[in-house]
């Protein structure tokens, strides 16, 4: 039981009681136990969601050969929690990911009517265009929101993207 809460514990970084309550859930089924702290975390944000978030940071990427860079800013509740070290991955994590993949709205419900109009794809367009529904380039076996709730879960504060703008040299706005 213990390396299986250990394993859990690496998958998810849930605390340990969670992970062992998970476990004895899921009559210690991994699996089972990984889709229950999930559903867990997901409920926890919706939660707070209507919380207001007037703490935060802004932070910056900038590629390693200094062509390419992105800045985003995110809050939270408390400036605790802007100060900790999982808040502060969190952030360097989503400028990488505006770095890298290049979106172009945060939700579907950014875009707009006439370009989802002309779009052949939808689904496949929202989750290369907006930043929520893209694959998160660290582990793409989640997306961003995933890993959104995850941090929410974890921080037990509503946490938000608010803007994020991607730099290249030499593209023009």
């Amino acid at each position: 039981m213990i390396e299986k809460i250990k394993k859990l514990r690496g998958l998810t970084s849930a605390g340990v009681k969670e992970c062992k309550k998970a476990l004895e859930e899921a009559e210690g089924d991994l699996d089972k136990a990984l889709k229950i702290l999930k559903e867990r975390g997901a409920q926890i944000s919706r939660k707070k969601e209507e919380r207001e978030t007037k703490e935060g940071i802004i932070e910056a990427y900038v590629h390693f050969g200094k062509n390419l860079g992105a800045l985003v800013e995110i809050n939270c509740e408390t400036d605790f929690v802007a100060r900790t070290e999982i808040f502060r991955n969190f952030a360097k994590d989503v400028a990488m990911q505006v770095a890298a993949a290049n979106p172009k709205y945060l939700t579907k419900e950014e875009i707009p009517q006439e370009v989802l109009e002309k779009v052949e794809d939808e689904e496949a367009f929202v989750r290369e265009n907006c930043l929520l529904n893209q694959l998160f380039v660290k582990d793409t076996s989640k997306t961003v929101e995933d890993y959104l709730k995850e941090v929410v879960s974890q921080t037990k504060e509503n946490i938000v993207i608010k803007r994020f703008v991607r730099f290249s040299l030499g593209d023009e706005a």
